[in-house]
C-alpha cells in the first residue's frame, strides 16, 4: 500500500482544494477514533454533546464561507444500519455549515456501476482513496492524480449525483 495521508494531512486536503470537494460513502459503518464514544452514546440515546462534531463543522463552515463546495452521496440501504442511521441524525449539523450530502438506496441500479470503494474528489484533478482494516477502522487515504483513477471518480460522481436524493428527499421517502 502506497503512503496514507492521516490526521493533519488528511484535514489539509479541505483547507487546500480550491472549488469543489465530493465525495462516494459506500461502507454501512466507518470507525473513526474520536466517533466511537459519541456513537456508542447515541446507541443508548444521549446526543446531547456534540462537542465531537464541532472541529470539522468550524473547518466546513471557515472553508465553505469562501465559495467552496463540498458534497457527498452516501449509498444507504433500508433499513439503515446503526450507523448510517447516525449518520442520518448529524446530517443537518453538515448540511446546517453549507455541505450538501445526498443519499442513494443501495439497491438502485445505477450503484452496479460505481465503485465498491470510498473516495474523495478534489477540483476535478485528485482523488483520495479511503483505506479501511479490517474491522472497518479508517486508516487514512491514498492520494492519485493519474487521468484514469480522476476519470473513474468523476464518473462515479455524475452518476451519482444524478440519481441521489436530498437529505429532505430522503427523509420524506422513509416516512412513506
Amino acid at each position: 500500500m502506497t503512503d496514507l495521508v492521516t490526521g493533519e494531512g488528511f484535514n489539509d486536503l479541505f483547507r487546500e482544494y480550491r472549488h469543489t470537494a465530493w465525495r462516494l460513502e459506500t461502507r454501512t459503518f466507518y470507525g473513526v477514533l474520536e466517533e466511537n464514544e459519541p456513537f456508542q452514546r447515541w446507541l443508548v440515546g444521549d446526543d446531547s454533546d456534540i462537542s465531537w462534531f464541532q472541529p470539522w463543522l468550524r473547518m466546513m463552515h471557515k472553508e465553505l464561507a469562501t465559495g467552496k463546495r463540498m458534497e457527498r452521496v452516501r449509498l444507504i440501504d433500508d433499513p439503515p444500519s446503526d450507523y448510517l442511521r447516525w449518520e442520518l441524525w448529524g446530517t443537518p449539523y453538515n448540511l446546517g455549515v453549507g455541505e450538501d450530502i445526498r443519499y442513494l438506496p443501495r439497491d438502485h441500479p445505477i450503484v452496479a456501476e460505481l465503485p465498491d470503494f470510498d473516495f474523495w474528489v478534489f477540483d476535478s484533478r485528485r482523488v483520495a482513496r479511503l483505506e479501511f482494516d479490517e474491522r472497518g477502522d479508517v486508516l487514512g487515504a491514498s492520494l492519485s492524480e493519474e487521468p484514469e483513477r480522476v476519470l473513474t471518480a468523476l464518473q462515479a460522481r455524475d452518476a451519482a449525483w444524478h440519481h441521489a436524493l436530498t437529505f429532505t428527499e430522503y427523509m420524506a421517502s422513509r416516512a412513506v
